[in-house]
């Protein structure tokens, strides 16, 4: 009933089945396939692979072995983020927010920016938040007991993230529903047709919410990341009002989305290894190393655009200059030679370094704001939970860029 254990491994039946056939780009191959057996294949035969123009569709790189996308996102020189961070965008010819927004940003605005929103991103500073999060985890995670049947996709995760990130932004509690419905479609959708005809106008709602809060505080500034933008100087100069608005966008999205994917996985893989959640609810297995595994499995961001800032030579291939390069994580966290047995959940698992958070100049500033959620939940279910089973069958979402299930209907019981 889970993510994967139904779906057809595109490589299983046929091996030999040409790597040209695969289009990467669309999202119905993410959301319907199974891909392990072409992450296995590309990392032992093809690490870098050309994946061919399609139509007017420009052709990109695909890197897949954990080395190789660890040290892309370490070499922010030569594999530039400024143009975009996402393939979609890059392939469109470039993100209208490169440069703006600090996610497809580089060099030395990239660190100013960074540096002030680290401000409000600290262990310290986020302590508040962090206590928040653990007394919403608990009130969510007791409602569903109570219903006893439930969407953890709705119910539990559709909570938690939005709850810690608006209380970052200071949205109005009366505007954080309505947030969450925008973020859910601005980057997937439970089909191809609402990701078609909802993404862009999603997206744009978001904005124009942004650009009116934006205004609001930076008349009347209070303690929060909106503000903090609206007032922060980089090289004694404001932001514009849309870098404003773009930060914000790029905030709600990141610290949302992400993380509701990874918690509503974290079920379904505990649903699917009934022994690695007896073993955590016996007190046999540890939280910290719970988290760790619980993000490497779930992947919730599939990949990470770049551009070529110059020809690179890698494993016998020239990427020119102007290419896009894609870094794929959901290949990089079950690589075998970085990870023992890496397609088995296994929450004692260490060390684990995956990529889910990316590496380098771009690691994710929401880091310990995730890892505080998805512990905060853990230790909820192992309190307060005493079985899980499935209630209806998961849907995943449809995208090319966030991987993971948009609904997964479950029944628990209280300890």
């Amino acid at each position: 009933m889970t993510d994967r254990t139904d779906m057809a491994d595109v490589f299983a039946a046929d091996p030999a089945r040409p790597l040209t056939d695969i289009d990467l780009a669309d999202p119905g191959l993410h959301a319907e396939r199974d891909l392990s057996g072409l992450w296995r294949r590309l990392r032992a035969d093809e690490p870098v692979h050309r994946q061919p123009e399609r139509g007017t569709r420009p052709g990109f790189w695909v890197l897949t072995r954990h080395a190789d996308v660890a040290a892309a996102y370490r070499d922010s020189e030569r594999f530039r983020s400024d143009r975009g961070n996402v393939l979609d965008t890059l392939l469109g010819g470039g993100d209208s927010a490169a440069g703006l927004m600090l996610p497809v940003m580089d060099g030395a605005r990239h660190a100013s920016l960074r540096g002030q929103l680290m401000k409000a991103f600290s262990p310290r500073v986020l302590a508040s938040v962090v206590d928040s999060i653990r007394r919403a985890s608990r009130q969510v995670v007791e409602e569903a007991l109570e219903k006893g049947r439930f969407d953890v996709a709705r119910d539990v995760a559709g909570q938690l993230p939005l709850r810690a990130i608006c209380d970052l932004l200071d949205v109005p509690a009366t505007d954080r529903q309505r947030l969450l419905d925008m973020t859910s479609s601005a980057l997937g959708a439970q089909s191809e047709a609402e990701l078609r005809d909802g993404s862009w106008v999603s997206k744009g709602e978001i904005l124009l919410y942004f650009s009116r809060l934006a205004a609001e505080r930076r008349d009347d500034p209070r303690d929060d990341v909106i503000s903090l933008l609206t007032q922060c100087l980089l090289d004694g100069v404001p932001l514009t009002d849309e870098e404003v608005i773009l930060n914000c966008y790029s905030l709600i999205l990141g610290g949302d989305e992400t993380t509701r994917l990874a918690l509503v996985g974290m079920v379904a893989a505990f649903l699917d290894h009934p022994e690695q959640w007896h073993a955590y609810r016996e007190g046999r297995l540890a939280t910290e190393t719970a988290v760790e595994e619980v993000l490497r499995w779930t992947t919730p961001t599939l990949h990470a655009g770049r551009t070529a800032a110059v020809d690179i030579e890698l494993h016998g291939h020239t990427i020119r200059a102007g290419d896009v390069v894609t870094l794929w994580n959901a290949s990089a966290n079950r690589d075998e030679t970085a990870f023992h047995e890496p397609d088995r959940f296994l929450i004692a698992r260490t060390p684990n370094q995956h990529l889910t958070f990316a590496h380098g100049a771009h690691f994710c500033l929401g880091a310990f704001l995730a890892r505080a959620e998805i512990g905060a939940v853990l230790r909820d279910l192992r309190e307060l939970v005493g079985s899980m089973e499935a209630a209806g069958p998961a849907r995943r979402i449809y995208s090319n860029f966030l991987t993971g299930i948009g609904s997964l209907p479950v029944a628990w019981e209280p300890a």
